[in-house]
């Protein structure tokens, strides 16, 4: 593990030049030159890290971030905040052709702007890299393009508007990027109505087996883990393609055994809620009455 406090040093590691700002850098990832099988490759980041770019001969080059692969051969967007952990393995025997760019972004350069307080409200700074946005030429010469103008900007003399300016181009990066996730939510329609089958099956057999009891209501974390993705593109994926988020939609799930219970069986509602998960009634009660407008007695009652 290295550890990679400034931009600087993330030049200098790289064998670059030093950057033209100590706070923003455009990398052209055909300058970069190959890591060598011996140097460090698990970082430490203290800044954002924007990549756009495509890789060819992928199966010799794969990014990690956390316990997560990803294969490098498309255009793609990943991204990565502060402190997250950043690894690249690869082949010493094979040449990698990239092309693209990198963005740098240390937080500093952010300070007294808006995107400061809003730019942790992106939820893709929480996706593994397997999650990276996959983008169409489109999409692809409309990032290119706002990053070249970033470039330009720092590259020209600076005045008191060249940090609004590259503020501004910073936050278009981003709302577009989210659009982007949104299309790729939408538009990969296979993959992910395999996910919600998954993600049916996943929990209405973890609210029919036997030791619920002992298992407790089930995590969005343990959910997502299950599925092998991020809880935040879960969360995300569902709520583009359903209008909820992965906490409501297994509570919904739980609402609806509970009510199969409250309808079939003769147990308490005490004995419900504790086969459910749940370790006080109370909790059990609020959840139910907010979310069919009726206690679990009132309910029962009207099927009687």
């Amino acid at each position: 593990m290295k550890h990679i406090k400034t931009i600087s040093e993330f030049h200098e590691l790289r064998q670059l030049p030093k950057p033209e700002h100590p706070l923003i850098s455009v990398i052209d990832v055909e300058t970069v030159k190959h890591m060598h099988i011996d140097e460090p490759i698990n970082l430490l980041l203290d800044f954002y890290f924007i990549a756009a770019k495509k890789v060819s001969n992928s199966r010799n080059a794969r990014m990690k971030y956390g316990q997560q692969w990803y294969d490098f051969d498309e255009g793609i967007m990943a991204f990565m905040s502060p402190n997250q952990v950043f690894s690249v393995a690869l082949d010493k025997d094979k040449e990698i052709k990239q092309s693209g760019c990198v963005l740098l972004i240390h937080p500093d350069f952010l300070w007294n702007t808006t995107l400061a307080k809003t730019i942790k409200r992106y939820d893709f700074w929480d996706y593994s890299v397997n999650e990276a946005l996959l983008l169409s030429e489109k999409e692809e010469a409309t990032i290119n393009s706002i990053i070249q103008n970033i470039k330009q900007e720092y590259h020209s003399n600076i005045d008191k508007f060249s940090k609004q300016i590259i503020i501004s181009q910073i936050e278009s990066l981003l709302n577009y990027a989210e659009r982007f996730y949104h299309r790729q939510f939408i538009t990969r329609e296979k993959a992910n109505h395999q996910i919600l089958d998954r993600l049916e099956k996943l929990v209405s057999d973890y609210f029919n087996s036997e030791d619920l009891i002992n298992r407790g209501l089930p995590t969005v974390h343990y959910v997502a883990e299950q599925l092998h993705l991020s809880p935040k593109y879960l969360s995300s994926l569902l709520h583009a393609l359903t209008g909820q988020n992965t906490q409501q939609y297994i509570h919904d799930k739980l609402i609806e055994k509970a009510k199969e219970k409250l309808s079939t069986t003769e147990l308490s509602v005490s004995e419900i809620a504790y086969e459910l998960g749940f370790e006080h009634l109370q909790s059990f009660s609020k959840l139910f009455k907010a979310k069919t407008n009726s206690s679990p007695l009132e309910f029962r009652a009207s099927f009687n």
